[in-house]
């Protein structure tokens, strides 16, 4: 059984599980939700299993991970949010954390990102008391920056992600910036 973690108006967040491989495996194969991570479309369902086994384990070993986002009127999972913590430098920084968040593409431009982000953000300042929280996407990707900015990120710097090559937009918020 999942944990519960937050619920917002229209969403619940809450624990990633095994059973939800099936939806997940529909965001990990998508062409067009991929095309701004630096990653290729996963075509194997086995492959999103482990991705979901790896962020329980980060639930064990640091409290913290990406949360499925399941709409409250139909039940599905409709993506992921969440803060973890950048294990592996990234743009200079390691043992920060970060958020992140993916929707499968009939939700977009709904506000699900905004809206599961910014209670993300709330659950980092308000329960773990951290004092910044950073965030990063491609320089192309302006939706995901709209996002960011929307929930009060600041863009810091650019830097090439060396996953891809791609150029990104480097974000802080800082406590006293949220508001939730």
């Amino acid at each position: 059984m999942a944990k519960l973690c937050i619920e917002t108006e229209r969403l619940i967040l809450r624990e990633l599980v095994p059973e939800d491989s099936e939806r997940m495996f529909l965001l990990d194969s998508s062409p067009e939700v991929m095309k701004y991570l630096g990653m290729k479309p996963l075509t194997k369902i086995e492959e999103t299993a482990e991705i979901i086994q790896k962020i329980r384990q980060q639930y064990v070993d640091n409290g913290i991970g990406r949360w499925a986002v399941v709409d409250k009127t139909t039940n599905l999972l409709i993506g992921w949010s969440g803060l973890k913590i950048l294990k592996e430098k990234t743009n200079g920084y390691q043992n920060v954390y970060e958020l992140g968040y993916r929707f499968l593409p009939d939700f977009w431009g709904r506000g699900y990102a905004t809206e599961a982000a910014a209670a993300c953000l709330n659950y980092g300042f308000e329960n773990l008391n951290l004092e910044v929280i950073y965030a990063y996407a491609t320089t192309d990707n302006h939706a995901s920056n709209n996002v960011l900015r929307k929930l009060g990120f600041t863009e810091t710097e650019t830097f090439v992600d060396p996953s891809d090559d791609a150029e990104c937009f480097w974000f802080e918020l800082k406590r006293e910036d949220f508001k939730a």
